[in-house]
């Protein structure tokens, strides 16, 4: 079991936990995830690392309620404990020297954004972060992401806070001044990482981008993870979950995303039943 030693509630329906995982944290690296299980009947969840302590053996994770198995997660508090905390999984984001990098965090993207932004940051790196979400109460970890870089842009698509617009929209204008911008790294929804490899692509520089494909073992047993990347099929788990967003078939990769959106919808709406009834 693994004890959650601290709850957040960073935004609505956006929570904070920091769970004592002493051996996943020793090996943690930025870009990684683990594969959670609240009890042994439960749905494995991959959930990407927001942040680390290898000294205190802890481990951060950020999640928004979303389906059943995130509400249930989210109804958990300071001192409960989880079944299953597995990792480190998948290859870590790969950090050197580039010279000038824009991050792009959207929505819950911030999270697995930051700990790359400052690892790119210790490298030597000109770091430029842009933050978006729907609105300003969805914003978080502005403060964390602006340590991590250089400069910072926020964003927001009903401009109640920072500039209106989407994140794109800052991105191409620094791709189009002039400016060497040596790569583009994109987390956050689908749609987002999607425009943000077409933004760059006219430009010549390479993205990266974090896929977030349905995940069921996490170590390339299942298959489920699969996208397809220059033509090549490859498993998010295990090749991933970086892959070069110019290569990505964003396509299959929205279709696969809604594969079991009815009966994820009937799972949620008969967990929400089971709670009403209680």
């Amino acid at each position: 079991m693994f004890k959650i030693l601290d709850r957040q509630d960073l935004a609505p329906l956006v929570h904070l936990f920091k769970i004592d995982a002493p051996e996943v944290a020793r090996k943690a690296l930025p870009g990684q995830f683990v594969i959670v299980r609240i009890d042994e009947k439960g749905e494995r969840i991959p959930l990407t690392f927001a942040d680390w302590d290898s000294k205190a053996g802890t481990v951060t994770i950020i999640f928004m309620e979303a389906g059943a198995t995130t509400c249930r997660l989210a109804r958990l508090n300071a001192g409960d404990s989880i079944e299953n905390f597995v990792g480190p999984l998948g290859i870590p984001t790969h950090i050197e020297k580039y010279g000038t990098v824009v991050c792009v965090g959207g929505g819950i993207g911030v999270a697995p954004i930051t700990p790359i932004a400052h690892g790119l940051k210790q490298a030597g790196n000109k770091v430029i972060s842009i933050m978006g979400a729907r609105n300003k109460s969805l914003l978080f970890w502005e403060d964390k992401l602006r340590m991590a870089s250089d400069e910072l842009i926020v964003c927001t698509d009903d401009g109640t806070y920072g500039r209106k617009g989407l994140v794109t929209e800052p991105l191409k204008e620094l791709l189009a001044s002039g400016q060497k911008i040596d790569r583009v790294i994109a987390i956050g929804p689908i749609p987002m990482m999607k425009f943000c490899a077409l933004t760059t692509q006219p430009f010549g520089v390479k993205t990266i981008v974090s896929l977030n494909p349905l995940m069921v073992d996490g170590t390339g047993m299942c298959g489920c993870c699969r996208v397809s990347v220059d033509n090549n099929t490859k498993f998010a788990c295990v090749d991933g979950p970086d892959f070069d967003g110019h290569k990505v078939d964003w396509n299959l990769m929205a279709t696969r995303s809604r594969g079991f959106a009815t009966e994820e919808k009937s799972s949620l709406e008969q967990w929400q039943c089971k709670c009403k009834s209680k």
